[in-house]
């Protein structure tokens, strides 16, 4: 017998030591193999390889409430394992003993020769666990519905014998809830795979292929929308999809899909609220009178002071309640829970509706969130307490970016009331512009001005300001830049200097306001038409004013927006100072805040760019997240992400983002975008502060994206393609990448020609890293044409713009011959020798032949302390001089200097120097 029969005997011996008794309950086959897949299947390949991956492991635990497909996902990959691995469905109910005897039937294939039997006695799993041990292979065991255990106590022996088997046993598990505490020693010690609810939501392409599968056909445009409309929760997919699919017109049914069906609500009810106690389903339900909520507020609503606890369980376990990162947390649910929470909310009687809603409002005005507590004041008919939150609050009730608003939409107030306070309807029109319902808004922006003829004279300046102040919204919602511009005018105008001569400060704090939401507003509509420039001005002095008016949502928005400009510009040490601030700031309680950050990040990753930092940019990126929804802002994260992608050695999908970036910003560059005088004429292409039509700065943003793109065509080998893209562009970013590629195709002549002077009253306007590259360029080529003094000139002045900001990346990742060029530079003197030393050592040369090494062609390697000496060598210090620099005696520098020529094969210093940069020692 060989030592694998062996180690099956034992198990087989250890996991039935005893004979089944004859009154034992029979075990049921369909609980040890998979169920049978839902039809149609819908065939996810990322999960299977997420289950592949993870099963290398000890444990694979899939955690989703119900519907999540964690069964489908199990026994799809179940299929796929050869050999089969074992299976256990638990069941409501399984006691420890129950559990160990399908545990015992299901190891029994893998552990050959032993007769049907209980489940192993404790004194039996250490015998157990060393047969598993002494396995050839691991065995797989898939255990579903793990969160029916009754006891979990009956989980500690699976829990022993992953600890001691050697990973020979690897489980993969799917439960409703997190696993027993004993079993997180495997998160700690790597060998914990989770796959939660974020994973198992359909992606659009997986939500796409589930309703062709179910017969249903949607436009492309519209599969995003059901996505998000169902959170991507698979078993609402599937409902969906079998209920389009008898309707006539199942693209609108689906529109119109929500939480309410019967089929879904039915669903919801049963598997998702009836399980939890009445105090979590209260704050459930009371809560969906707000749009996400935080603990506190929905004590405040439920009256109860223990709601923390029950939001706190709901988001663990994830899917159908999601918990944001801010401290104090803020919870939102599923979209579809939401619809049927709503709808259950509409059972309730008026009185406690208008009651829940004055709790929120009251809460939401003590928190500083006056847009909420507009929105439910005006829902709870407190007309009064509206009228006061839009006077005192208007520039909080500004949106900056799509926030939107959920809950119920509060009924238009009543004519009689509009008639008392036309403001009451300027309250409403600014709630539902807030909420980005522009129809609606604009026609209460007329009820209030039908009305505005009643107000004593006093009233109507401040009634005129705040009116405007909804105007420059409504502008924004319907994207109509040259109408946001005119009402910014119009808001700015009713700026009174001085203030109210009883007030004279409250007059300031007043005009400080205007300023800060006109300037901000046009700031985000030079930001949309792709002008960096005039956004950055605009968001400067906004930022100013919103300090001085004590507007911390305002600030955020000017200080984030304003660190990317800064870092697209070439302002590094401004960026990096304004991205902290930031992120320094106190989080936005609830939702809103995300993008603010996600712009800080994206300077942060630009910054790290720059100085050749690629991990901390990478990590930058991967916080700020998707950056679609503003073509500029996507055009600048394509940027990064490609040369990051670039120097990876990805160079396809680098260009496709490029690609990507340029046609979404097309339209902009083409002219869509707005027109400003100091745009000039029309030029022949995009260039720096114009571009063909209109395009303004959406042109210079166009023409970098240009350069990018055919930079890398030409670093990887496809020179023709990189002119061609270049051909007719002007000065500017452009120029300087088609002088690159001639460099690199060995034409000097023609780089020269290429190359616009770097120095020039244009290129003082070109941002900071283009001037650096063309600079860089133009000491290269005076170089190899023998002027070696107006290099070394141009790459002083050079040197000096990038120390001012730190710029590392057009040094170290550099077209061929910087190296070289550096290198003589130290030899020839600069006031940044430590700086010009270090990029001599880090500047990247192509690739050293296969096999070598630097260094690798001498006999006898150089010592630390020799090479430490050789880089000394580069400068024009004297031995004297690098002694005491060394805090060495000059004459062990003698002899360290005599051994660096013994072993580079040198009579003198510059030979040594020479000889050991074609090593790659320095």
């Amino acid at each position: 017998m060989t030592q694998h029969e062996v180690a099956g005997a034992t198990v087989a011996a250890a996991v039935d030591p005893v004979p089944a008794a004859e009154d034992a309950a029979p075990l049921l086959a369909s609980r040890l193999a998979p169920p049978p897949l839902p039809e149609p299947v819908l065939v996810r390949p990322r999960l299977l390889r997420r289950l592949d991956e993870g099963a290398a492991g000890a444990l694979t635990l899939v955690t989703a409430p119900a519907g999540w497909g964690k069964t489908t996902l199990l026994g799809s990959w179940a299929r796929t394992v050869e050999p089969a691995p074992a299976w256990v469905s638990v069941e409501a109910g399984d006691t420890g003993a129950r559990l160990w005897s399908y545990l015992t039937a299901a190891l029994r294939p893998h552990a050959p020769g032993g007769p049907p039997g209980d489940p192993p006695r404790p004194d039996r799993l250490e015998l157990l666990a060393a047969a598993l041990a002494a396995r050839e292979r691991p065995v797989l065991l898939v255990l579903d519905d793990v969160h029916r255990v009754a006891d979990p106590a009956a989980l500690t022996g699976l829990e022993f014998l992953l600890r001691h088997t050697g990973g020979r046993l690897r489980v993969v598990a799917g439960a409703r809830t997190d696993l027993p505490a004993g079993l997180h020693r495997l998160r700690l010690a790597g060998e914990l795979t989770t796959v939660g609810p974020g994973e198992l939501a359909c992606t659009d392409d997986e939500v796409a292929d589930l309703l062709v599968a179910h017969g249903v056909f949607l436009p492309a445009a519209a599969v995003p929308r059901l996505r998000a409309r169902t959170g991507g929760w698979p078993a609402g997919l599937r409902l969906a999809a079998l209920a389009a699919r008898d309707r006539p017109d199942p693209v609108r049914w689906l529109e119109q899909f929500g939480g309410d069906q019967p089929d879904v609500a039915g669903y919801l009810r049963a598997e998702v609220l009836a399980p939890l106690d009445d105090a979590a389903r209260d704050a459930l339900r009371r809560g969906a009178v707000a749009d996400a909520v935080s603990a506190d507020l929905v004590d405040a609503l439920t009256g109860r002071r223990d709601a923390g606890r029950a939001l706190t369980a709901l988001a663990t376990a994830g899917g159908f309640v999601d918990r944001d990162d801010s401290r104090p947390p803020w919870y939102r649910c599923h979209p579809l829970l939401a619809d049927l929470l709503r709808a259950e909310l509409g059972e309730l009687t008026a009185e406690e509706r208008r009651d829940l809603h004055r709790r929120a409002a009251d809460w939401y005005a003590g928190h500083a969130r006056p847009a909420e507590a507009l929105r439910h004041a005006l829902a709870a008919g407190r007309w009064d307490a509206a009228t006061e939150l839009l006077v005192t609050g208007w520039p909080e009730l500004v949106p900056y970016d799509d926030e939107g608003a959920g809950g119920p939409v509060p009924a238009a107030p009543p004519e009689a009331e509009v008639r008392r306070d036309p403001e009451l309807a300027l309250a409403a029109a600014a709630e539902r512009a807030h909420a980005g319902d522009a129809d609606a808004a604009a026609a209460q922006l007329r009820r209030a001005a039908g009305h505005a003829r009643s107000l004593p004279v006093p009233r109507r300046d401040r009634f005129r300001r705040l009116a405007v102040a909804v105007e420059v919204t409504l502008a924004r919602l319907t994207g109509d830049h040259d109408e946001v511009r005119r009402a910014a005018s119009r808001l700015l105008a009713t700026r009174t200097p001085g203030g109210p001569a009883d007030d004279p400060r409250a007059g300031a704090a007043d005009d400080a306001d205007v300023a800060a939401v006109a300037g901000a507003a046009l700031g985000l509509v030079a930001l949309s038409g792709g002008d960096l420039r005039g956004a950055a001005a605009e968001f400067d002095a906004a930022l100013a004013a919103a300090r001085a008016a004590g507007r911390a949502r305002t600030e955020l928005l000017c200080v984030s927006r304003s660190a990317l400009l800064h870092a697209a510009l070439g302002e590094l040490r401004a960026a990096e100072r304004a991205a902290g601030e930031a992120l320094a700031m106190p989080p936005c309680q609830g939702w809103s805040c995300r993008t603010d950050c996600a712009y800080a990040h994206l300077a942060l990753a630009v910054v790290a760019l720059h100085r050749d930092l690629p991990d901390d940019a990478e990590a930058h990126l991967a916080l700020a997240g998707p950056t679609a929804d503003e073509p500029a802002v996507a055009a600048l994260a394509a940027l990064c992400r490609a040369t990051l992608l670039r120097d990876r050695g990805e160079p396809a999908t680098g260009l496709r983002l490029l690609s990507a970036a340029r046609d979404a910003l097309a339209p902009l560059a083409a002219g869509d975008g707005p027109a400003r005088a100091e745009d000039g004429p029309p030029g022949p292409g995009p260039g720096p502060g114009r571009g063909p039509g209109r395009g303004g700065g959406a042109g210079e943003l166009a023409a970098w994206l240009l350069a990018a793109e055919a930079d890398l065509r030409a670093a990887h080998g496809d020179p023709g393609a990189a002119r061609e893209l270049l051909a007719g562009t002007p000065a500017g970013a452009p120029a300087v990448a088609l002088a690159r590629v001639e460099v690199r195709a060995g034409d000097p002549a023609a780089a020269a020609r290429a190359l616009p002077p770097w120095d020039g009253p244009e290129a003082a306007a070109w941002p900071l890293p283009v001037r650096l590259d063309a600079g860089l360029l133009d000491a290269v080529l005076a170089g190899r044409a023998g002027d070696a003094r107006r290099a070394g000139r141009t790459l002083e002045r050079v040197l000096e713009l990038a120390a001012a900001e730190g710029f590392r990346r057009p040094f170290t990742r550099a077209e061929p011959g910087v190296r070289d060029l550096l290198a003589a530079h130290l030899d020839s003197g600069t006031a940044h020798w430590p700086t010009v030393s270090d990029l001599v050592r880090v500047a990247q040369e192509p690739p050293a032949r296969p096999g070598t090494e630097p260094g690798r062609e001498l006999d006898e390697p150089l010592t630390e302390r020799e090479l430490t000496i050789l880089r000394y060598l580069q400068s024009i210090l004297s031995n004297v001089e690098i002694a005491a620099e060394l805090s060495l005696s000059v004459n062990t520098v003698k002899t360290h200097v005599r051994n660096i020529y013994r072993k580079l094969d040198a009579t003198r210093r510059r030979e040594a120097v020479r000889r050991a940069r074609e090593l790659h020692l320095i």
